[in-house]
């Protein structure tokens, strides 16, 4: 599977925080055309996503706190818990995913390769095994 954690340079200081970056062009595999941030995830049994997408790359980062992230792309399936926020994963398409175990306050970023598009989505679970048959 092509899920991977990815450590984010860090710069720290010992009076003035820490600073960690990204560039487009060099560790974001595309171009950026969407941002949001998932946040308020008070509810400990909360579970998002559970969906893939036909065409959009996402990268993910989490901001504050931890949480899981379940992936399955068919073949194979990872679990990667997200805890750094240093850190991201880049989830390619036709991955289905899904997010749960926030701890309270938990703060996501994602970056999407394509604009909001419902058509996009695979909401149900035997639509994409079915669409990964058909790739």
């Amino acid at each position: 599977m092509e899920i991977k954690k990815i450590i984010l340079p860090k710069k720290d200081s010992w009076d003035d925080g820490s600073l960690t970056f990204f560039e487009w062009n060099k560790d974001i595999p595309f171009e950026i055309k969407r941002v949001y941030y998932i946040y308020n995830t008070k509810n400990p049994q909360c579970i998002r996503w559970k969906h893939a997408h036909y065409e959009t790359d996402q990268v993910m980062f989490v901001l504050k706190w931890s949480l899981r992230m379940i992936f399955d792309d068919w073949y194979e399936k990872q679990e990667i818990v997200l805890n750094q926020p240093n850190e991201w994963l880049l989830i390619p398409k036709m991955v289905w995913h899904t997010m749960d175990q926030f701890t309270e306050d938990c703060i996501v970023l994602v970056v999407a390769s394509s604009v909001y598009d419902e058509k996009d989505y695979i909401r149900n679970y035997e639509d994409f095994l079915n669409a990964k048959w058909i790739k």
